[in-house]
Formats: C-alpha cells, sequence, structure tokens
C-alpha cells in the first residue's frame, strides 16, 4: 500500500467523487481520487453494470476515460462518447504488456477515469497466477500516485490464496460481489482510511435499497449457502491431507463418486474423519453414523493449517448433525440456526510454539507442579509476542474478510476437550472479538485472541486439571473453533436475546415433583458468559424441563434471585461489558422484550400480554412468557433426549437463542459435550441416632453424593470476619487456601473447605476468589450463607464450577445458618483451636480470618463424617469416634459404593 505522508491532506478528507450507484457511494463514503477498485464476481454482467455507471459518471463530471481492453470476452464497456479504447495484447508476455500499461498510463496522466477488462483473463494467457498479481502490484501504485481513479475485477474463486493476497494488499477498495438463492450481495473487504459501523458487513442488494446484515442467524444463512465463500485455492495442507482430500473433493463436486467403489469411498472418508476428528472410539463411530462426506469436505474447506479440529468443534458439529438427521428433522430445520464456522488445526499450535521458542517452556510447566499467577502473566506476554507464518496469517486474513464486522468468538478446542469424563470446563479460554475497526486492526485483535487461547493451554488450573485426571503425559494440541456471535445489534451493543446451558440430567431437584431424567436449563439474557461462570450478584432463571414454570424460589424472593446484569459487547468501545438490564432496556422497545420480562405493579409481578410495556414499572428479568407461551422448553427437551440417546450417556449442550414476538423461536447450538454426573442407584442412608451435639452441620440442599469417613482437617473462613476483613487481604485469602490446598492434600489426608459466598467468584465480596487448582484436593466444599452479609450461595449446578467439583467427586453443599431449618455448630467453629500458623508461621495477618482445625484434637479424639444422599436432599457433618481412613467413591462400572 503506497502510504500518504502526515504533511499531504488525508486521504479520506479528498474531494468524494460518485461511483454513479448512490448506494455504492453511501456503503463506501464515496470514492476519493487514487483509488483502485478490485471487484470479485462470478457474472461479468455484475461488474458491467458497475463499471458502466462509473464510466458515465466521469464522462458526465467531464474526466478523461479510458476502456482497457485485452480479454477475449465481450466488451466490458459500450463504446460511446467520452471513452477512449486503448487495446493491449497480453499475449506478447508479461514484461510487454505491463510496460505498455505503464507507457499509456503516463500518457493520460492525472485524474483519469480507467475501466479494465477482467484480470483473469491473464491467467489464462500467462499460464500462471502469480503473474496477475505481480501486474496488479506494479500497476496499482502509479495509478495511485497520479491521483487516478480504476475499476478492475476478478472472476470469483479462480485464484490463489497468495494472488488475491497480494492485489488486496496493493488495492485501496477490494468488493465481493455474489450471488445466493436468487438474490444479490455485495460485501466490502477493504476500504482504505474509510470507516463506518456497517461498511464491512455483506449487504443484500433489493429495489429498495441496500440492507446491511447484523443479525447473525440470517448471516450465517447467507454465508453457509454460499460454497465460494471459504479459504481461498492454496492454503491447502500437505500429505496425506491432499491425496484423501483433493481425490474425495474432485469426484464429489464433478458427481463421480460412483466411478470410485464403494468400499475405497468408505475407506477414503474413514480416512479423512480420523484426520479431522481423531481417534477416540465413541466419537469415531458417530462422526461415521452422522457426519457426511459433505459434511468433512466443508470442515476442510473451512480448515486453516492442517491436524485436528477438536472436541469442542467436534461436538458441536456432531449434535447438530444428529438432530436434522432425527425423526424431527423437519421441525429442527426450520428451529436450528445454521452455523458457518472456522476451524484452526492443531498442528498450528505446535508451529506456532516451536516457530516462537516456546515448545520448551511448556514442556517445563506441564512437569511443574504449580505456577503463580504472575508467572502465568509472563508466559502469556511470551506468547502475545509470538508472530504467526505469513501463509497462516493470510489464511487468518480470508477469515475476518469472510465474517466482516460480524462479532466472532475465539474457543480453544483442545484434543482432550469436552471428551467422555474430561471436560475442561472453563480450563482453556474462549476470546470475543468485537471485530470492529479497520481490517488491518481487525486482524491484529483476532490474532491477539488466538495467542490468549494458546497460552491458556499452560495455565496453572488447566495444568492441575491434567495432572489430577492423569492425562498430563499424552497428547494434547490446541486446535481452535472460531464461531460467529450469535444475536444483532441493540443501540452499541451485540448480544443475543437468550443464551444458556442444557443437561439432559437434572441434579438440582427443588421439588420431589421435578422429573431428573428431563433435564434442567440454566437460562440467561445476553451473552451466555453468566450462565456458566460464577460471576456477579446475579442468578439465572434455572428451568425444570419436567416443570417448567416451577422455580426454586417463591414469592418476593423471585425479584431478589434473577438477573439484573447483561453481558454484552460494546461494539463502540470494542470489548465484553457488564451493564444493568435496567440501563439496557430503559426504552422498552428492545424486539419481543415481553417475552422476557415481568414487570412490577403494585408490589407485584405481572407477565405483560403485548410489548407496549409501561416503561415507568420496574422489568424483571423472568422469562415467563417465553417459558408459558412459546415452544421453547419443548424444544430443548427433544434437543436433549435425542442427543443423549444417540451419545448413550447425558450430555449437556451451550446455546444461544430468539423468540419473536408471534413466539416463533430459534435455536443455535454452540456446544456439546458428555454431561458428568454424580452418583448412582445405591443410595447411603444418614443415621438417625446421631446425637444433636455431634452434628457438626446439615444442609438440605446438594447437587451430588457421597460418603466420606475420617476427614481430619477443616479450613473455615469465618463470614464474619471475612466480611469485616480489608481488601488486599481478601484478595491474598484465595492463595492462602491453594497453599493450605497443597499442603494437606499432599499429606494424603481428607479435610473440608468452609467458606462464605460463593467459591471461585470473581467478586471477593461475593466469596474467596480460589481457582480450581487451589481447592482441587477437597473432599468437601460448603457454602456459608449469611445473608446479612451479603453472601448468599449460588447453587452452581450449571456452570463450570459444578463441572470441576462433580468431576472430582467433591461433595458441595450450601448451608444457611441463620435459617431455622439449617444445623450448624457454631460453638465448635468458633471454639476450636486454629493451626494455620503451626503449618504456615509466615500466614500470622490471616488467623483470624482462615482457621484450620485438626478435626481429632478439637473433638478429643473424634474424627469427622460426611454424607450425602442426593435422592432424599439431605446432607450432614458429624463427629464420630472410629478408626482408619475410608473414603467413599462411586464404583461406576458396578453401581455400587464402596
Amino acid at each position: 500500500m503506497v502510504k500518504v505522508e502526515s504533511n499531504v491532506l488525508k486521504y479520506s478528507d479528498k474531494e468524494k467523487m460518485t461511483s454513479g450507484v448512490s448506494q455504492l457511494d453511501e456503503v463506501l463514503h464515496s470514492l476519493r481520487l487514487g483509488d483502485n477498485v478490485v471487484w470479485e464476481v462470478e457474472e461479468l454482467n455484475d461488474y458491467r453494470y458497475f463499471a458502466g455507471k462509473f464510466i458515465s459518471q466521469g464522462i458526465n463530471s467531464g474526466h478523461k476515460c479510458v476502456y482497457v481492453r485485452f480479454a477475449p470476452h465481450e466488451p466490458i464497456l459500450e463504446i460511446m462518447e467520452g471513452i477512449e479504447v486503448v487495446k493491449i495484447d497480453p499475449g506478447n508476455g508479461f514484461d510487454y504488456f505491463s510496460s505498455q500499461v505503464h507507457r499509456m498510463i503516463e500518457y493520460y496522466g492525472e485524474k483519469t477515469y480507467y475501466v479494465f477488462d477482467n484480470l483473469s483473463s491473464l491467467m489464462v494467457e500467462w499460464a500462471t497466477d502469480e503473474l496477475v498479481a505481480n501486474f496488479f502490484k506494479a500497476t496499482c501504485p502509479y495509478l495511485f500516485e497520479l491521483e487516478t481513479i480504476g475499476y478492475f475485477c476478478l472472476t470469483r474463486g479462480k485464484h490463489s490464496h497468495s494472488t488475491v493476497a497480494g492485489i488486496r494488499e496493493t488495492t485501496q477498495v477490494l468488493i465481493d460481489y455474489y450471488h445466493i438463492n436468487n438474490r444479490a450481495y455485495i460485501h466490502p473487504l477493504k476500504v482504505y482510511d474509510r470507516y463506518s459501523h456497517s461498511m464491512f458487513l455483506p449487504h443484500l442488494i433489493t429495489e429498495e435499497g441496500w440492507e446491511p446484515i447484523f443479525d447473525s442467524g440470517k448471516a450465517a444463512t447467507i454465508s453457509s449457502g454460499d460454497r465460494k465463500k471459504v479459504l481461498r485455492a492454496g492454503s491447502r495442507g500437505t500429505a496425506p491431507w491432499d491425496t484423501v482430500y483433493t481425490k474425495l473433493r474432485l469426484h464429489y463436486e464433478m458427481g463421480m463418486l460412483d466411478a470410485i467403489p464403494e468400499p475405497e469411498v468408505k475407506a477414503l472418508k474413514q480416512e479423512l474423519s480420523r484426520m479431522v476428528v481423531g481417534e477416540h472410539p465413541r466419537f469415531s463411530r458417530l462422526a461415521d453414523t452422522y457426519l457426511t462426506l459433505e459434511d468433512l469436505l466443508s470442515i476442510r474447506d473451512r480448515m486453516i493449517g492442517s491436524g485436528r479440529i477438536g472436541g469442542k468443534a467436534v461436538g458441536m458439529l456432531l449434535s447438530r448433525s444428529i438432530l436434522l438427521s432425527s425423526e424431527n428433522q423437519k421441525e429442527f430445520t426450520e428451529i436450528i440456526e445454521p452455523h458457518d464456522s472456522f476451524y484452526i488445526g492443531s498442528d498450528v499450535f505446535f508451529t506456532f510454539m516451536i516457530n516462537n521458542d516456546l515448545f520448551r517452556l511448556r514442556v517445563r510447566l506441564s512437569d511443574s507442579s504449580n505456577m503463580t499467577k504472575e508467572e502465568f502473566e509472563e508466559v502469556e506476554k511470551r506468547f502475545l509476542e509470538g508472530k504467526f507464518p505469513e501463509e497462516i496469517t493470510e489464511q487468518f486474513r480470508d477469515l475476518m474478510d469472510y465474517f466482516g464486522q460480524a462479532p466472532i468468538i475465539v474457543r480453544s478446542s483442545s484434543l482432550q476437550e469436552d471428551s467422555y469424563g474430561n471436560a475442561f470446563a472453563g480450563k482453556y479460554r474462549s476470546e470475543f472479538c468485537a471485530n470492529q475497526g479497520s481490517p488491518e486492526e481487525r486482524l491484529e485483535a483476532f490474532m491477539h485472541a488466538v495467542k490468549l487461547v494458546y497460552a491458556s493451554a499452560l495455565n496453572p488450573d488447566a495444568l492441575a486439571y491434567r495432572r489430577t485426571r492423569g492425562l498430563h503425559y499424552q497428547d494434547e494440541q490446541m486446535a481452535i473453533l472460531v464461531q460467529r456471535v450469535s444475536g444483532m445489534p441493540y443501540k452499541q451493543y451485540f448480544f443475543p436475546a437468550i443464551a444458556g446451558v442444557a443437561f439432559s440430567k437434572n441434579l438440582f431437584r427443588w421439588t420431589k415433583r421435578i422429573d431428573p431424567e428431563k433435564g434442567l436449563i440454566r437460562l440467561v439474557f445476553g451473552l451466555g458468559t453468566r450462565a456458566v461462570d460464577r460471576v456477579g450478584r446475579d442468578y439465572p432463571r434455572m428451568i425444570a424441563v419436567s416443570h417448567p414454570t416451577l422455580r426454586p424460589e417463591a414469592g418476593t424472593k423471585v425479584i431478589k434471585y434473577s438477573q439484573w446484569d447483561v453481558d454484552v459487547l460494546d461494539l463502540a468501545e470494542r470489548n465484553l461489558v457488564t451493564i444493568p438490564f435496567s440501563d439496557l432496556a430503559k426504552d422498552c422497545n428492545y424486539p419481543a422484550l415481553r417475552m422476557f420480562v415481568s414487570v412490577m405493579d403494585d408490589g407485584y409481578l405481572t407477565d405483560p400480554y403485548t410489548n407496549a410495556i409501561d416503561c415507568s414499572h420496574e422489568m424483571v428479568l423472568t422469562f415467563n412468557n417465553l417459558i408459558k407461551n412459546t415452544k421453547f422448553v419443548d424444544i430443548m427437551g427433544e434437543v436433549l433426549r435425542i442427543v443423549e440417546r444417540v451419545y448413550e450417556h447425558p450430555v449437556d449442550i451451550e446455546f444461544t437463542a430468539s423468540a419473536d414476538q408471534k413466539g416463533n423461536v430459534r435455536i443455535n447450538i454452540v456446544q456439546c459435550r458428555p454431561m458428568t454426573t454424580p452418583g448412582g442407584s445405591e443410595q447411603i442412608a444418614i443415621p438417625d441416632n446421631i446425637k444433636e451435639e455431634n452434628i457438626l452441620f446439615r444442609s438440605n440442599m446438594l447437587i451430588n453424593e457421597g460418603k466420606v469417613e475420617n476427614i481430619e482437617y477443616i479450613v473455615y473462613i469465618d463470614p464474619k470476619e471475612y466480611e469485616t476483613a480489608d481488601m488486599d487481604l481478601k484478595k491474598s485469602i484465595g492463595r492462602v487456601v491453594g497453599r493450605i490446598n497443597e499442603k494437606i492434600g499432599g499429606m494424603g489426608a481428607a479435610f473440608i473447605l468452609m467458606g462464605p459466598g460463593r467459591w471461585g467468584s470473581s467478586n471477593i465480596e461475593l466469596g474467596v476468589n480460589a481457582t480450581y487448582s487451589e481447592i482441587d484436593r477437597t473432599s468437601l466444599l460448603v457454602e456459608i450463607a449469611r445473608e446479612k452479609a451479603g453472601h448468599t450461595p449460588e447453587v452452581s449446578y450449571g456452570t463450570h464450577f459444578f463441572q470441576d467439583i462433580v468431576e472430582e467427586e467433591i461433595i458441595y453443599m450450601p448451608i444457611y445458618p441463620d435459617t431455622k431449618k439449617s444445623s450448624f455448630n457454631e460453638v465448635f467453629f468458633k471454639g476450636s483451636e486454629n493451626m494455620l500458623t503451626d503449618l504456615f508461621p509466615d500466614h500470622e495477618q490471616f488467623k483470624d480470618v482462615v482457621k484450620v482445625i485438626n478435626v481429632h484434637e478439637a473433638s478429643g479424639g473424634a474424627q469427622a463424617v460426611v454424607i450425602a444422599n442426593l435422592h432424599e436432599q439431605d446432607a450432614i457433618c458429624y463427629l464420630e469416634k472410629q478408626t482408619g481412613t475410608r473414603t467413599w467413591k462411586l464404583d461406576k462400572l458396578k453401581g455400587q459404593w464402596h
């Protein structure tokens, strides 16, 4: 690109020139003298239309107008007064042709309007693609220097990646023009030194005008129907990829698969599937059954680099294919939004690490037992300083051209992730890209996100998770899934109306009327981050599929235990933000708002009948109309039932959704994985002869079960002391817990962690900010609810936090000492001696808040026992004199406790 010096008039401030098409001028913010405009078209008639309008405008405005004729196709322009036709024969070779064009440009001089024939014809003439780019790179800067405007075109899908990349880098304007289902779309890919919030979006061309496509569902439908709009030729990997893929693609496109013996086609398809999906036996069987040859070729067409696409991508693709080939195929085809995801192959991860001298760092950290937050920040810094190979960068540029200004999310999809028994829930990063700004800014932000996801493969929680599950020496490569963010813009924000996570088994039964086999939905308004993370003072809507209108709360508590903040992408600020729902919806004009809110009227919640909501009344996110008056819950129930049946295992599915004013629902499945379920058919009964003075605490709400005997230590974070502690102390308590976890866990002793509010919360006012690696060795995790101090547990079923404790067979329970139903032995916890400084002499400043109790010494020789009965929703911790150490766990093969 020719740079404009700082002392010269800013390019975008130059005089605006019209293209002759008012809608195009509006999208591009008009043309400027110096613009070279390249059109990628499927049909030359499209180029003829725009070139004709442009040159007619040039003639009318008194500019010199030149038509450069060199191709065998029919003329682009009709010959008329005011147009000079210059014929140059490319058959004499590149040097002759390029030199003649330069002499022509010199002859006509400044501010001339040019229209060139189709550049793609030069590829045929010269028998090489590279010279087409070389001609353009030699010609365009000269035209720019003389402040001309030139129109060029390429035949869409006919050029290699490097050729189009070279042309794109040199030109000022690059426009993609295409047809899908008899409708025309125009998509600017590059516009030099001009920008608007919709400039780089695809636009639907209608008689009424050009409509930018903001809605993610519409955009995905359009783009997924465009088979040519993927990564360009020349971006393929190496053998054996080439051999298998090329053979299948060639025969598939020519309709000649019958020419290959059926056993060979099946073998080639399975080989391609193993290259893409991997060798996991259960996923391989599912892929062979539910991923068609067209599916596999489409995945490869949308893959950057080579390797596998990882567990998260596989789960998303399989669940969609299962539903779209089920007995409800017709209904799901109308309901499920199409996806147009891309995949960064797992091989790119290691290429990046080796090229940037990061491989030895990975090996060293994988062998290490711990890493501080500060050390990991240095690791991230090393990754962010890394560079991608030029070929990969250019493919990234293609991907960004494809999505334009549509927000995207860069998601981890490692080889071990989302597998049977290994969810890796929340261990690796997902990074939202608001995807605003110039193409260069958007590309830089995207690569920054990819590097952060790569670095997360070495974060302390991920390494601890892999070690505890015996995976740290197994092959773990980081592939990446790049998805369009679901939703549509509203004000300056972008977000889906609703999002959440759904489970085919419901372990959180707040009443025995609920059928746990029907599943549960955890629902939020806006981005789904609030459905899977423990953040803020919000509560998602918990929906039992068997009884969707039943709530865990009743009366006025419905208002308290609702969602008040919304996660959205701020397109103006280009980042993820959290805003109060009351601010977001204060104008009451969000589409189909009545589906999501109830309104406070005279102290009572009422569900609005129409979208004409009185904005003077407080709105509460209840989702009542969505639940009662649409098929949303029924649809999600069917989704869970069908996918669980095929997986032969419970599943959890992350989704986004929308509902219009008429109650029509659309669903987008963004992730699916096997669900880890605790407990078994054989229940452990709680003895009925436990003396009251021996009970340490009791709870009637839990989400998993088990029995742990001979508990030797209790780590107790005093809620009242925590509430009054200063901020710096609170910030450090998670690290203190981590040291205790490592020390006592390393001794092989069973221990309990008890603390105020929400363990693992990002907000230290709501609970201890311990990470997974700092609590992973406990047998029981207790959340103490002191409502006066604002420490209210959120039953964490459905969050990444929940996945962790279930997979580690950690029993979880909340207790409410201030309620009559609760049992809590305040005397024991207050009166027991604190041995924190015996373990860590340098932790004197924490002893008022963090108490480590040796149960044997505090009780006069007893040990603690925990029994949690999920079926009866009853859990107890009590003192019992016994010898030996015994931990009860479920033998999942035999369905028995031992």
